[in-house]
């Protein structure tokens, strides 16, 4: 009887190293998961740059305005596109504030890169690009500023969750307490 209960208790203390194993396993991939995407929002921040620069110079690869104009028609005034750049600029704050209160994991802020060249396309062929540039640039600049800071942030208190959960299960042995 009494080799019965040491054989089930060498059972039970090994599948508990087993999954303090497992646990610490998945601490270091979600670490190094979170290190490469807290790099997202300054990539994001860069491509940005690199297009404005381009807008900068005139797009210069991109075909004249009035040959384009002649083709798909007359584009909207600029003082429409500015309308629409202010509410796309608010609107897009205040989801990257909302999900960083709610502490929500969301990856992309490349789809803002792709709005905000077509901002910079829009003013290029309606003629108003020098005119428009730097309103623009400050709208993409703020906007990424702000979601750089949002998924760097998130990534930095998931690294330091899973760091002291590392620790906890190295210096004790067990898993940590669910909260």
């Amino acid at each position: 009887m009494k080799d019965i209960q040491k054989q089930q208790w060498v059972t039970d203390v090994t599948s508990v190293r087993t999954d303090t194993d497992l646990f610490q396993q998945g601490c270091v991939k979600e670490i190094t998961r979170l290190n490469s995407l807290s790099t997202r929002g300054v990539l994001a921040l860069s491509l940005f740059l690199v297009v404005s620069i381009l807008a900068w110079y005139g797009f210069f690869f991109l075909p004249e305005p009035d040959a384009v104009t002649a083709v798909i028609g007359k584009p909207p005034s600029s003082r429409i596109i500015s309308v629409v750049l202010l509410l796309y600029t608010f609107s897009a704050i205040i989801l990257s504030l909302s999900r960083m209160t709610a502490n929500m994991e969301h990856r992309s802020s490349f789809s803002h890169v792709g709005y905000l060249t077509a901002f910079f396309i829009f003013y290029y062929f309606g003629k108003s690009l020098e005119d428009n540039y730097w309103a623009v640039f400050g709208s993409g600049f703020t906007i990424l500023g702000v979601e750089s800071y949002r998924i760097w942030t998130f990534c930095a208190e998931g690294i330091s969750k899973n760091r002291e959960d590392l620790e906890y299960v190295t210096r004790t042995g067990r898993l940590p307490p669910r909260e």
